[in-house]
């Protein structure tokens, strides 16, 4: 009997090191296959899940009531485990390297509890060769035993898309690898459990782990062009959504738009990148000039309120910015590489102490990571200028009303009203005479 046949029958069990926005719903969806062991080194978090406190609003409270997963902080939880799923984080540095300590740490974590015949996949995103030249080693030192001979070691790419509803783990297709065949189809079937959408086998590590820097990278770009083109056409005078809604009248058109990239994936894979093309000698072009694009935004969006606060003649120390949203994209709690954090960071410069609104993101975290209260919209009144700096549903619903209510008592051509995610009908806006600007 395989590996995976003593999964299926429970003989075996499967545990997932890092319940965030990854690991959680990876163990949530096997947990309804086989038996599942949750690992995580934050203990308020395991204690959370615990108490059926979903913090990542992935699942759901109910699903996190009703899954059968073993949550443990302790290690030692870990050896009664035979497939291992890495999903910790791979954030970057100050200077923009890869920080790979996370995933570092999670090696030596399950090394210290690996046990013969086991495997271990991982699903964090790194550049090429990270699994097979840092991670191996780790393993292979921490367990004292030999990769290929008493464990196995694979790569499956993360795809999943944090608010997503609609492109869920389930029905995205997984990309899975090995450093054999024999434990590339273990993999593959343990996942063909709970992936409706099938598993693609690659033909080794190296070119899965390409293959999701690639495809965040390939995202970037293309974002970083709108937002040069939405730059450009900024000092044109041309509104930037008009022309892509004409533009995506053309079959063949990609219909990306502008916007701010941030978060785990989009706004970090590229520097992963970037930093292994580095040394190996090669300069990037295009993915490090589409970064420096994309990472400029805040500012520019920054100092487009800015400007209109002067149209508005508003004096610009003393106004009031309301900012509608933190998190870095909508219907999220994931503050994580935030760009809206670059808005508030350029007002700043101004001496404006911007007043944060978020109903979806966990205020200690904003506090903690940012030094940002966040306040209730009750607390945004009185308002010169409003951002809507992310589309949650709440910010979509309100009305007119409602957002004239955020502004102080005076004339519409004083209030200035920045729309970052275009969610707004500029006609209806504009035909009340506030001071608009979409990016």
């Amino acid at each position: 009997m395989n590996l995976f046949e003593k999964l299926l029958n429970k003989q075996e069990k499967l545990s997932v090191v890092g319940l965030g926005y990854v690991g959680m719903p990876v163990a949530v969806s096997f947990a309804r296959k086989i038996d599942v062991i949750g690992f995580d080194v934050n203990v308020e978090k395991i204690n959370q899940y615990k108490e059926g406190i979903d913090p990542t609003n992935e699942v759901g409270n109910e699903k996190i009531k009703e899954t059968s997963v073993f949550f443990t902080c302790n290690e030692n939880d870990i050896k009664k485990a035979k497939f291992h799923i890495v999903a910790v984080p791979t954030p970057i540095n100050s200077d923009k390297t890869p920080n790979l300590g996370p995933v570092e740490g999670a090696s030596r974590t399950i090394g210290r509890n690996l046990t013969k015949g086991s495997i271990v996949v991982y699903e964090s995103t790194v550049y090429p060769g990270v699994t097979e030249d840092i991670c191996i080693p780790i393993l292979e030192r921490e367990s004292g035993l030999k990769c290929g001979v008493d464990f196995k070691v694979g790569y499956s790419p993360e795809r999943i898309n944090p608010g997503d509803r609609v492109h869920r783990l389930e029905n995205i297709k997984k990309i899975v690898s090995a450093i054999d065949n024999e434990s590339l189809e273990t993999i593959a079937n343990v996942y063909e459990l709970i992936i409706e959408a099938g598993v693609h086998r690659a033909s080794s590590i190296k070119v899965a782990e390409a293959a999701k820097v690639v495809e965040n990278s390939q995202r970037d770009i293309n974002i970083a062009f709108m937002n040069e083109l939405s730059m450009v056409f900024d000092k044109m005078g041309i509104d930037t959504v008009e022309v892509i809604e004409a533009m995506n009248t053309k079959w063949n058109a990609l219909g990306f738009y502008p916007g701010l990239v941030g978060g785990h994936c989009i706004g970090v894979d590229p520097y992963y990148f970037i930093y292994e093309a580095e040394k190996l000698g090669y300069h990037s072009q295009i993915i490090l000039s589409g970064r420096k694009i994309n990472d400029a935004m805040g500012a520019f969006v920054g100092d487009a309120i800015i400007k209109k606060l002067v149209i508005a003649n508003k004096q610009v120390k003393q106004a009031k910015v309301v900012i509608l949203g933190l998190t870095f994209k909508e219907n999220t709690p994931d503050t994580r590489n935030s760009k809206v954090i670059d808005i508030i960071r350029r007002l700043e410069e101004y001496e404006i102490k911007p007043v944060i609104v978020d109903p979806q993101a966990d205020a200690e975290t904003a506090k903690r990571e940012y030094g940002i209260e966040l306040v209730d919209m009750k607390e945004a009144e009185d308002a010169d200028c409003v951002v809507f700096a992310v589309a949650h549903n709440e910010f979509k619903s309100l009305s007119i009303k409602d957002i004239d209510n955020l502004f102080k008592n005076c004339n519409n051509e004083q209030k200035v009203l920045i729309d970052v995610k275009s969610i707004l009908n500029k006609n209806d806006i504009e035909e009340l005479g506030y001071q608009y600007w979409r990016l």
